[in-house]
C-alpha cells in the first residue's frame, strides 16, 4: 500500500496478516496509518489503531498514531488529548511533539505549532529542526503567521541545498502561502480542515 499504492492488493495483504494472527498489534498499526492517509476511511482507521491500542496498550509509537489518525480525521482535539498525554508521560520520546505539532497545525494554533517544533528539534538533536523553529518563531514574531511560513521556506530550501530536505513539506508550506506555482501537490499534502 504504501510503496507502490496497490490499494486493493496491499488491503488484502494486511487482511490476510490480520486473519493469520488477529492480535498482532503491529499489523494493525500499520493498516490503520495506511488507510488514513488513504482519505475517505477514518472511521476504519480508527477501528484499527483502536483495536493495536487495545492489544498494545503500553506502545508508544501506537499511541503516537493513534494521535496522528485523529488528525487525518480532523479530530484535533483528540489528537491533542492523546498526544499531550503521551508526551506527559513520556517527556523525552520526540514523536508525541511531532503527533501535537500535526495537531496544532491543523486547528490553526501557531504559537503551540511553533513550539511544539522548537521542542521535536531539542529532543531529537536534529539541527535542521531545531533551525526551521527557531525560522518559524522569528518569520511569526514579525509578520504573523504568514511570515513564518514564508521564513520556513526559505530555511527548508537551504537545508535541501545542503543535502535533505522535504520536497512535500516545502510544497506544503507554499500551498500555505497560496503560492500555486510552487506547490502544484500541495492539494494533496495539507491537513484537511474544515472550511
Amino acid at each position: 500500500m504504501q510503496r507502490f499504492w496497490t490499494l486493493v492488493g496491499g488491503q488484502a495483504e494486511y487482511k490476510k496478516a490480520l486473519q493469520l494472527d488477529p492480535n498482532d498489534a503491529t499489523a494493525h498499526q500499520w493498516y490503520a496509518q495506511d488507510l488514513a492517509t488513504i482519505g475517505g476511511r477514518e472511521a476504519e482507521a480508527l477501528a484499527e489503531i483502536s483495536r493495536a491500542h487495545q492489544l498494545d496498550p503500553q506502545s508508544l509509537i501506537i499511541s503516537q498514531a493513534m494521535g496522528d489518525i485523529y488528525s487525518f480525521a480532523r479530530r484535533y482535539d483528540d489528537a491533542i488529548a492523546v498526544c499531550k498525554k503521551l508526551a506527559y508521560d513520556n517527556p523525552t520520546f520526540a514523536e508525541a511533539h511531532d503527533c501535537l505539532r500535526i495537531a496544532y497545525r491543523g486547528k490553526r494554533m501557531y504559537r503551540e505549532f511553533i513550539e511544539e517544533n522548537k521542542i521535536f528539534g531539542e529532543l531529537t538533536g536534529d539541527s535542521n529542526e531545531s533551525e526551521f523553529a527557531a525560522s518559524l518563531e522569528q518569520g511569526f514574531r514579525s509578520g504573523g503567521w504568514k511570515g513564518a511560513v514564508t521564513k520556513g521556506i526559505e530555511v527548508r530550501e537551504a537545508h535541501r541545498k545542503r543535502g535533505y530536505s522535504s520536497a512535500f513539506e516545502i510544497a506544503t508550506l507554499y500551498a500555505e502561502l497560496g503560492d500555486k506555482e510552487q506547490a502544484p501537490l500541495a492539494r494533496y499534502c495539507l491537513p484537511r480542515t474544515r472550511p
